[in-house]
């Protein structure tokens, strides 16, 4: 995204009392203790490690097909490099193109995209006519940062704040599958607006407040 909105969602972010640490890499973890490279250290006995992934290689297909982090190698079409008959798309392809020299990005977007000119190229091969190479567009990138907070990166406009929160939640709505599953969502997103019951997403400071009431429960 761009680097204004990089900058909005980290003063959001601490506004809302997370600590960020950038260019921090993790040496250790004792189960107590985690330790950084640079000799600091946190006390804690939760961490939640979310660093990407890699995918699963399947016997049989070509050796030369994989790369270090086991993603497949796909063509224009999404056929698998040194294969005749195997496809491959979403976040387990990396396709190689002018515009993507290291591969799209790993976003749903990308995915669906993919799957309907797949759907469209089979169609084309079964009747031997030329495939269509894929070309991915970019419209944009959002991200929701929490109550009223999100930042919006169109190729025509840059928001942020509420208006960009609002757009952010109208087009998640929009892309749910059914109609039936856009009113229930809808509904308890507006409930949980009005009653402000996100215990799911919400980040807790110490504070008097909350250690009152702890000592309250204590006695």
């Amino acid at each position: 995204m761009s680097i204004n909105a990089k900058i909005t969602s980290r003063k959001y972010l601490q506004k809302m009392g997370v600590n960020i640490l950038t260019e921090t890499f993790v040496k250790n973890y004792d189960g107590n203790i985690l330790t950084f490279e640079n000799g600091e250290s946190i006390k804690t006995k939760t961490v939640i490690w979310a660093a990407g992934n890699t995918g699963n290689t399947i016997q049989g297909m070509p050796e030369d097909c994989f790369t270090k982090s086991n993603r497949i190698k796909v063509d224009r079409i999404n056929k698998v490099v040194g294969s005749e008959n195997i496809f491959a798309i979403g976040d387990i392809a990396i396709m190689e193109t002018p515009k993507y020299p290291n591969g799209h990005p790993q976003v749903a977007n990308v995915a669906i995209n993919q799957a309907k000119c797949l759907a469209n190229n089979l169609k084309k091969i079964i009747q031997d006519k030329e495939p269509l190479d894929y070309e991915y567009k970019d419209f944009g990138s959002m991200a929701t940062i929490g109550r009223n907070k999100a930042i919006v990166d169109f190729s025509f406009i840059k928001l942020k704040g509420y208006f960009a929160w609002v757009i952010w939640m109208f087009l998640h709505l929009m892309l749910i599958l059914s109609v039936r599953n856009k009113l229930i969502i809808f509904l308890n997103w507006a409930w949980a607006y009005i009653t402000k019951d996100t215990s799911l997403r919400i980040i807790l400071t110490q504070n008097e407040k909350i250690s009152t009431s702890k000592n309250a429960l204590d006695k």
